[in-house]
C-alpha cells in the first residue's frame, strides 16, 4: 500500500506540473501534504514533518546557492567571462576555439547557473563563430554542454547540493569527485560529440545576432585581468581541499584531527565558508572603480533569479521528509534489496524517469535523492565515495533526454534559432550523451573506489 501511495504521489506530482502547469514549488507542497495524510502520519505531526524537511534542506542549499549566485553575478557584470573566453581563444588559436570556449564555460560555470551563464557567453560564442566560420553548433554546444555539466554535477548548484544533503554526502568531497567526473564527461559527452554533430548539421548564425552583441558600457570598460578571474574561480576549490585533505590525513592518523590548527583550516575549507571567502576576494579584486553601493546592488540583483530555484529545492526536501517519516523509503529499500539492483543503477533510472516526465533537472535530482535517502541510510557498506558517485548517477539521469518540457531546450532552441526537430537532433542528443557518459564514469568510479 505504501509503494502504491508513493507511485500515485509521483504521478500526481507530474500531472500537476505537466498537465495543469502548476508551479513545481506549489505542486511539491500539495503532494507532500496529501502523501502525509495518505500514509497515516498523525495530524499533529504533519506540519512539523513538512517544515522539518523544508528547513533542513534550505539550511545547506540556500547558503551555497546564494553565495555562488553573487560570485557569478560579479564575474558577469565586471566582464570576467569575456576576459576568460578571449584569453583562452588567443591561447588555443582558431582550430581549438571551441575547446577554449568550453573550458571558459567550465570555469565560469562553477559559480553561475546554466541559464545565466549561457546568456552571458552567447554573444562571445557568436562573435567567435562569425570570425572563424562554420556551423554555429561547433562553438555553441561545447559551451552550453559545459554549463549543463557543471549545473548538474557540482555544488554550489542547487540540484547536487540538495541531493548530497539528502544522502548525507560530504560537500567538499562531492566538489572534488564531481569535478573529476565532470571534466571527462564534458570532453567525451560534449566536446567530442559537438565536433561530430556540427559536421553533419549546419546551423547559421542567428539573424538576431547583431542585436545580441555585447555593448561597451561602464560595466565592461575596465574589465579585470585574466589572472584575477582565474584566482576567483580556483580559490573555492583550493580552500575546499583544506577540509577534504586534512580530513583524510586525520582519518589515516598522519595528523591529530583534534588539533586547533587542523580544525581551523578545516573550517575555512567548509563549502559555505570557502564560498564566502571567495565572494569577499572577488569583491576586492574585481570591483575596480565601482563603489561598494554598486557592488551591493550587483549582489542583490544576483539573488532575485535564484529565489524560485531555492524554494523548489526546499520543497523537494519537504517531499523527502514526508517519505522518510511515512516509512515508504524503508519499504522501497527492502524491495530494491530483493531485486538485487545496485543503488547507483536505480538512482540513474529513477532520475531519468522523472527528468523525462517533468523536465526539470533540479526537481529530478531532489526527488530521486529523497526517494533513495532511506535506502542509502540503511546500506551500511556505502562509503563517502560511493555516496558521491550515487549523486553523480542521479545528476546524469536528471540530464538525459532534454525535450519540450525542459526550459533549457527552449532556451537553446530560441537563442540559436533552431526549429524543434533540429533542437531534438542536437541539444537533446547532447544532453543524453552527457548523461550516459556521466553515468558510466560514476559506475566505473564506484566499482574502483
Amino acid at each position: 500500500m505504501l509503494i502504491f501511495t508513493m507511485i500515485a504521489a509521483i504521478i500526481f506530482l507530474l500531472v500537476l506540473i505537466i498537465k495543469f502547469k502548476v508551479h513545481a514549488f506549489v505542486s511539491l507542497i500539495i503532494v507532500s501534504l496529501l502523501t502525509a495524510l495518505a500514509t497515516g502520519i498523525p495530524i499533529d505531526k504533519i506540519l512539523p514533518t513538512l517544515l522539518g524537511g523544508f528547513g533542513s534542506t534550505l539550511a545547506s542549499v540556500a547558503l551555497l546557492v546564494g553565495l555562488g549566485a553573487m560570485i557569478g553575478g560579479i564575474l558577469e557584470i565586471t566582464g570576467g567571462a569575456k576576459v576568460l573566453a578571449d584569453t583562452l581563444i588567443n591561447k588555443f588559436g582558431k582550430e581549438k576555439a571551441p575547446l577554449a570556449l568550453g573550458i571558459a564555460s567550465l570555469l565560469f560555470g562553477f559559480p553561475i547557473f546554466f541559464d545565466a551563464g549561457l546568456v552571458v557567453m552567447l554573444p562571445i560564442i557568436f562573435s567567435v563563430a562569425k570570425q572563424f566560420g562554420g556551423s554555429v553548433l561547433r562553438y555553441a554546444l561545447p559551451s552550453a554542454g559545459a554549463f549543463a555539466v557543471m549545473h548538474a554535477f557540482l555544488p554550489p548548484h542547487p540540484g547536487p547540493v540538495a541531493s548530497g544533503d539528502l544522502l548525507g554526502v560530504n560537500m567538499g568531497l562531492l566538489v572534488i569527485v564531481g569535478l573529476i567526473c565532470a571534466i571527462p564527461t564534458w570532453y567525451i559527452g560534449t566536446y567530442l560529440f559537438s565536433n561530430f554533430i556540427s559536421k553533419r548539421i549546419y546551423v547559421e548564425l542567428p539573424k538576431s545576432f547583431l542585436s545580441m552583441e555585447v555593448m561597451e558600457n561602464e560595466n565592461t570598460l575596465n574589465p579585470p585581468s585574466f589572472k584575477k578571474v582565474i584566482i576567483v574561480l580556483l580559490l573555492p576549490v583550493f580552500l575546499i581541499l583544506f577540509d577534504t585533505g586534512l580530513n583524510t590525513l586525520s582519518v589515516t592518523k598522519v595528523i591529530d584531527g583534534s588539533a586547533l590548527w587542523v580544525q581551523s583550516l578545516r573550517l575555512i575549507g567548509k563549502t559555505p565558508i570557502a564560498l564566502l571567502i571567495t565572494l569577499l576576494v572577488a569583491i576586492l579584486l574585481l570591483r575596480d572603480t565601482r563603489s561598494y553601493e554598486q557592488i551591493e546592488k550587483i549582489c542583490n540583483n544576483a539573488l532575485g533569479p535564484i529565489c524560485s530555484i531555492i524554494l523548489v529545492t526546499g520543497a523537494g526536501g519537504m517531499f523527502g521528509g514526508v517519505l522518510r517519516a511515512s516509512g515508504i523509503g524503508d519499504v522501497l529499500s527492502n524491495m530494491m534489496s530483493d531485486t538485487g539492483m545496485p543503488i547507483i543503477v536505480a538512482a540513474f533510472l529513477i532520475a531519468t524517469t522523472l527528468r523525462v516526465a517533468q523536465g526539470s533537472a533540479t526537481v529530478a535530482l531532489t526527488t530521486t535523492a529523497a526517494l533513495l535517502a532511506p535506502t542509502v541510510a540503511n546500506a551500511t557498506d556505502l562509503s563517502q565515495f560511493d555516496l558521491c558517485f550515487i549523486v553523480i548517477a542521479i545528476a546524469s539521469g536528471a540530464t538525459v533526454l532534454s525535450h519540450v518540457n525542459d526550459s533549457g531546450f527552449w532556451l537553446v532552441s530560441r537563442f540559436l534559432e533552431m526549429d524543434e526537430k533540429t533542437t531534438l537532433k542536437t541539444w537533446t542528443a547532447l544532453e543524453t550523451s552527457i548523461g550516459v557518459v556521466g553515468f558510466i564514469i560514476a559506475l566505473i568510479g564506484s566499482a574502483i573506489l
